[in-house]
C-alpha cells in the first residue's frame, strides 16, 4: 500500500508549489520610490517555490530508486512539536520574533533529543542571528516590531 502511495507527498508539494507562484504573480510590482534596493514582494515567494520543486524533483528521484520503508510514528515528539509552533506564533505575536526563534529552536532541540545543552543553545542562538542579518542586511528586509527589533530599529 505505501509503495503505491509515496508520490502523493512529492505530488502535493508540486502543486503547492505551483499554486504559491502563480499566486505570487499576481502581485503587482512595488515603484523603485517604495522598495528602492531591497526585492520585490513577490519575488522572494517565487524563489522559495523553485527551490522547493527543486527539492520536489530530488524527494521523487529518492523515491524512484529506493522506496522508502514505513516509519512509525514518533508520539510525543510530534505532538510536542506542534505545540511548540504554537508556542512559536504566541511569543512572536506579543514579544519577539527572534525571542520567539529562539526559545522554540532550543526546546525543540531538547525535545527531539538533544543531549548536549551547550549545542541546543547554539544552534538557538545562532539562526535567529544568521537569518537577522541575511534579511536585514543583504536583502534589507524589515522585520515586524517587537522587543529586540524596536532596540535595534530605534
Amino acid at each position: 500500500m505505501i509503495k503505491k502511495n509515496i508520490y502523493f507527498v512529492p505530488l502535493f508539494l508540486a502543486i503547492f508549489s505551483f499554486v504559491v507562484i502563480a499566486i505570487a504573480l499576481q502581485l503587482d510590482t512595488s515603484p523603485e520610490m517604495i522598495v528602492g534596493d531591497s526585492m520585490q514582494a513577490r519575488s522572494f515567494p517565487i524563489f522559495l517555490m523553485i527551490l522547493n520543486l527543486i527539492l520536489v524533483a530530488v524527494l521523487t528521484l529518492q523515491f524512484y530508486k529506493n522506496h522508502p520503508n514505513p516509519i512509525p510514528l514518533e508520539r510525543f515528539p510530534t505532538w510536542g512539536s506542534m505545540i511548540l509552533f504554537l508556542v512559536f506564533y504566541l511569543l512572536t505575536v506579543f514579544t519577539d520574533m527572534f525571542i520567539g526563534i529562539f526559545i522554540v529552536m532550543f526546546l525543540m532541540c531538547v525535545l527531539w533529543g538533544e543531549k548536549r545543552i551547550w549545542v541546543a543553545l547554539l544552534t538557538a542562538s545562532i539562526t535567529p542571528a544568521l537569518i537577522f542579518m541575511l534579511f536585514d542586511l543583504v536583502l534589507k528586509i524589515r522585520f515586524p516590531r517587537g522587543i529586540l527589533t524596536n532596540i535595534y530599529y530605534g
